[in-house]
C-alpha cells in the first residue's frame, strides 16, 4: 500500500501537466488578428525572451557555484550529501522551466485575448484566463512531479536500502537532500522577481513620466518609445517572476511539512510515513481540484461580472479540497499522533487544514478590499488626490499602513488556531492546505497581464472603443487580483516561513531562541533591518532605470521628427535593451544579501559566544527578518495597489466634492504621481519580501547540522545504549517517550 501511494504524487503532477498541455494548445489555435497586432505582440514576444535568455545566462554563473558549493557542504556532516547539489540544480531548472512556460503562453495569449475581445467579453475572458490557467497548472505541476519524484528516489537511496526507519538520521539525510531541490527553486525566484520587478517598473514608470505626464499621450500609446518595454515588463515581472515565486513557496511549504512529518511517530498502514506523504498528495489533489474549479470561470455576456466568474472559480476548488482533505486525513494517518511532546488526533490534522484554506481565503479577501476600485481605501485616495499630489501620497501611504492590521491578526489567529490543533505539524499543514490550489491562484493572478497586455495592444493597435472597454474590464479585474494574489503568496511564505523555522530549530538542536541573551537580540534587529535594506536596493535601483528610460524617451521625442504626428517609428528596442540591462545589474546585491546574511551569521559566529550558538543567533536572525519582511511586503504591496487603482478610477470618471473629474484634470495627474511611486512598490519590493524570507530560511535549514550544537538524538541514544525499537503494532513506545529518556540521562 505505501509503495502504491507513494508513485500517487508524481502521477497527479504528470496529469497537471497533461491539462496544461492541452489548454496551452487551444489558445494556441485561437485567431491572433490582423498584421499589426501581430507585429506589436511580436516585438513583446521578442523581448520577453531576450530579457529570459539574458537572466538565465547571469544565472547559471550562480547556479555552478552553488552547487560546487553545496557538493563540497555536502560531504562534511553525517545528515547531507554531495547529492544536494544535483537536487539543487533541478529545482533551479524546473523554477526557471516554470518561468518561461508561464512567458511563452502569455505572449501568445496577449493578443488572442485582443482578438477576442473584438466579438465578446466572454471570450476575452476565456482565452486570458486559460492562457493563466496554463501558467498554474505548469507551475504546480512541475512542482509536484519534481518533488514527488526525487523523494521517492532519495527515500529508496538513503532509507529503505538500508532497511532504516521512518523517523531515524536516514529519513533526515533525504529530507535534508530533498530540500536542495526548495533550495534551488527559491534562489531563481528570488533573482527571477527582482529582476523581473526592476525590469517591469523601470519601463512602466519612464513611459508614465515622459508619455503621460510630459507629452500628454495615452498609457498604451504607440507613439511612445517605451511602451513595448513597459508590455514586455509585465510578462518578465507578473509572469515569470510569480510564476517562480509561487513554485518556489509550494515547494517550500510541502517540504517543511515533509521535515516536520519526520518527527511524528505514526502507527499508519503506510510504515510509518503518512505525515511526511500527506502534505504531497494534497499538494497533488489540490491540482484536480483546481482543473475541476476552471470549469466555473466563465460569464454569460458582456454584463456578465468577471471578478465574481474568478471568485467562483477560486472558492469551488477551495471547497472541492477542504471536502477530500477529510477523507485523504482520515484514510492515511493513524487516530492519535505526537510531535515535540504535543499530542493531537487526526481530525485535529484536519481541522488544521481548513484553517489553512479559510486564512487565505480570507487574506485574498481583505487584500481585494484595500486594493479594488469603489471600496472605502481606494476612495479615500481620490478624494484625497483633488487637494494634490502630496495628499495623494500621504493617503496611500497612511492605507498600505491600515491594510496590515487585518491581515496581521487573521495571520496570528491561524497561526495560533493550527497549532492548538496539531502543534507545529498543524502550523505546517495548514500552510500545505492554503497552497494545495497554487495552479488556481496562478491562473488568476496570470490572467492579470495577459488582461493588462491585451488592453496595450488593443490601445497601440487604435482598435475601436468596444474592445478597449472589454480589455478595460478584464485589466481592472487583473489589477485586484494580482493584488489577492500577492496578499495570498505573503500569507503562504509567513505560514510556511514558520514552519521551516521550526525545522530548522529541531535539525539545529536548539530547544528555545532567548531574546534575553544579548547577541540573540541583536541578530533579531539584524534580521529585521534586512527588508527594509533589501526593499531600498530594489526600489533605487528602479529609480536609476526609470531615469536612463526618461532620459531615453525624451531623446527619442527630440531627436526622431514625426513620432507625434505617426510618421516615425519609435526604436523600441532601445528601451527594450535598457530594462533589460539596468533589471540584470541591479538583481544581484539584493539576491546575495538573502543568501549570504544567514551564512555569516550561522558560520561567522560559532564558539564565539560561550553561552550562545551560533543556531541560535541565527534563529534570531530568521525570526526578526520574517516578521519585518512580512509586514513589509503587505505594506508594500497593498498601497501599491490601492494608487493603481487609485489612478485607474479617473478613466471613468470620479465625483470629487459634487463635482466629477476625468483623465488629464489635476487630480488626476496626483493620481499618476501616486501610481508611479507604487509601482515599485508593490511590482518590486513588496512581491520579493516572501521570497526573501522563505529563502533565508531554507538556507538555513541547509546549514543547520553544519553548525549544531547538540549531537542528532538517535546518535545520542545508541552512545547511552538505551534506543528502543518502536512497535507499529501496540504503540507502547513513542519516540517522544525515548528523547525524554534520553535527555534525562543527559
Amino acid at each position: 500500500m505505501e509503495q502504491a501511494l507513494i508513485y500517487v504524487v508524481p502521477a497527479l503532477g504528470l496529469v497537471g501537466l497533461i491539462v496544461m498541455a492541452i489548454k496551452s494548445a487551444w489558445v494556441t489555435r485561437q485567431q491572433t488578428g490582423d498584421k499589426n497586432m501581430m507585429e506589436l505582440a511580436g516585438y513583446i514576444a521578442d523581448g520577453a525572451m531576450a530579457f529570459l535568455k539574458a537572466e538565465w545566462k547571469v544565472l547559471s554563473y550562480f547556479a555552478v557555484i552553488a552547487v560546487i558549493l553545496l557538493a563540497w557542504s555536502g560531504m562534511s556532516v553525517e545528515t547531507s550529501s554531495p547529492v544536494i547539489a544535483i537536487s539543487f540544480l533541478i529545482g533551479a531548472v524546473f523554477s526557471a522551466f516554470a518561468g518561461y512556460i508561464g512567458m511563452n503562453i502569455a505572449t501568445k495569449a496577449n493578443v488572442r485575448t485582443t482578438q477576442a475581445a473584438r466579438t465578446s467579453l466572454k471570450h476575452a475572458l476565456k482565452v486570458s484566463f486559460t492562457g493563466g490557467s496554463v501558467m498554474g497548472l505548469g507551475v504546480a505541476g512541475l512542482a509536484v512531479l519534481g518533488l514527488g519524484s526525487l523523494f521517492i528516489l532519495f527515500y529508496h537511496m538513503y532509507v529503505q536500502s538500508v532497511g532504516a526507519g521512518v523517523n531515524g538520521v536516514e529519513m533526515e539525510k533525504a529530507l535534508e537532500v530533498l530540500a536542495g531541490f526548495s533550495l534551488g527553486a527559491e534562489s531563481i525566484a528570488l533573482f527571477a522577481r527582482v529582476g523581473g520587478g526592476i525590469y517591469t517598473k523601470a519601463a512602466d514608470v519612464g513611459a508614465d513620466l515622459v508619455g503621460k505626464v510630459e507629452a500628454g499621450i495615452p498609457e498604451d500609446d504607440v507613439r511612445n518609445p517605451a511602451t513595448i518595454a513597459d508590455n514586455v515588463g509585465d510578462n518578465v515581472g507578473d509572469v515569470a517572476g510569480m510564476g517562480a515565486d509561487l513554485f518556489g513557496s509550494y515547494v517550500a511549504t510541502i517540504l517543511a511539512t515533509m521535515v516536520l512529518g519526520r518527527e511524528i511517530v505514526s502507527m499508519d498502514n503506510f510504515g510509518g510515513i503518512a505525515p511526511i506523504l500527506l502534505p504531497m498528495i494534497l499538494a497533488g489533489l489540490g491540482i484536480v481540484f483546481s482543473i475541476m474549479g476552471m470549469f466555473f470561470v466563465t460569464i454569460k455576456n458582456d454584463k456578465g461580472d468577471v471578478q465574481h466568474a474568478l471568485n467562483m472559480g477560486n472558492w469551488s476548488s477551495i471547497v472541492f479540497t477542504g471536502i477530500a482533505s477529510f477523507f485523504v486525513v482520515k484514510y492515511m494517518l493513524p487516530e492519535t499522533l505526537s510531535i515535540r511532546g504535543y499530542d493531537f488526533t487526526n481530525m485535529d490534522v484536519f481541522y488544521a487544514i481548513i484553517l489553512g484554506l479559510i486564512v487565505g481565503t480570507l487574506m485574498s479577501i481583505i487584500t481585494e478590499y484595500y486594493t479594488a476600485m469603489g471600496k472605502r481605501p481606494v476612495k479615500s485616495i481620490i478624494q484625497q488626490s483633488a487637494t494634490g499630489h502630496a495628499t495623494n501620497i500621504i493617503a496611500g501611504l497612511a492605507v498600505g499602513m491600515e491594510s496590515t492590521v487585518l491581515p496581521i491578526l487573521v495571520l496570528a489567529g491561524g497561526i495560533m488556531g493550527s497549532y492548538a490543533f496539531a502543534g507545529l505539524y498543524g502550523v505546517a499543514i495548514a500552510a500545505a492546505g492554503m497552497m494545495a490550489t497554487t495552479a488556481m491562484q496562478l491562473a488568476i493572478d496570470a490572467f492579470g497581464p495577459i488582461a493588462d497586455n491585451a488592453g496595450g495592444i488593443a490601445e497601440m493597435s487604435q482598435l475601436p472603443e468596444e474592445v478597449r472597454h472589454r480589455t478595460d474590464i478584464l485589466d481592472a479585474v487583473g489589477n485586484t487580483t494580482a493584488a489577492s494574489g500577492k496578499g495570498f503568496a505573503i500569507a503562504s511564505a509567513a505560514l510556511t516561513s514558520l514552519a521551516l523555522f521550526a525545522a530548522f530549530v529541531g535539525v539545529a538542536g536548539i530547544d528555545a531562541i532567548d531574546i534575553f541573551k544579548a547577541p540573540v537580540l541583536a541578530a533579531l534587529f539584524v534580521g529585521g533591518m534586512i527588508p527594509f535594506i533589501f526593499s531600498s536596493l530594489a526600489i533605487a535601483a528602479v529609480g536609476r532605470a526609470a531615469m536612463d528610460m526618461v532620459n531615453e524617451v525624451r531623446r527619442q521625442f527630440r531627436e526622431i521628427p514625426g513620432i507625434m504626428e505617426y510618421k516615425a517609428k519609435p526604436e523600441y528596442e532601445k528601451c527594450v535593451e535598457i530594462s533589460t540591462k539596468a533589471s540584470l545589474r541591479e538583481m544581484l546585491l539584493p539576491g546575495a544579501i538573502a543568501l549570504i546574511t544567514p551564512l555569516l551569521i550561522g558560520f561567522g559566529f560559532q564558539d564565539v559566544f560561550e553561552q550562545v550558538s551560533s543556531a541560535e543567533m541565527l534563529g534570531g536572525l530568521l525570526a526578526g527578518v520574517t516578521v519585518s519582511g512580512v509586514l513589509m511586503g503587505m505594506f508594500q504591496s497593498n498601497a501599491g495597489g490601492a494608487w493603481d487603482n487609485a489612478k485607474k478610477s479617473f478613466e471613468k470618471g470620479v465625483e470629487i466634492d459634487g463635482e466629477m473629474y476625468y483623465k488629464k484634470s489635476e487630480p488626476h495627474k496626483a493620481s499618476v504621481t501616486g501610481d508611479t511611486v507604487g509601482d515599485p512598490f508593490k511590482d518590486t519590493s513588496g512581491p520579493s519580501m516572501n521570497i526573501l524570507i522563505k529563502l533565508m530560511s531554507i538556507v538555513a535549514l541547509i546549514i543547520a547540522p553544519h553548525i549544531s550544537q547538540s549531537p542528532h538524538p538517535d546518535a545520542v541514544a545508541e552512545k547511552y545504549r538505551i534506543k528502543k525499537e518502536i512497535n507499529y503494532d501496540n504503540g507502547k513506545e513513542t519516540l517522544p517517550k525515548v528523547i525524554s529518556e534520553i535527555k534525562k540521562v543527559n
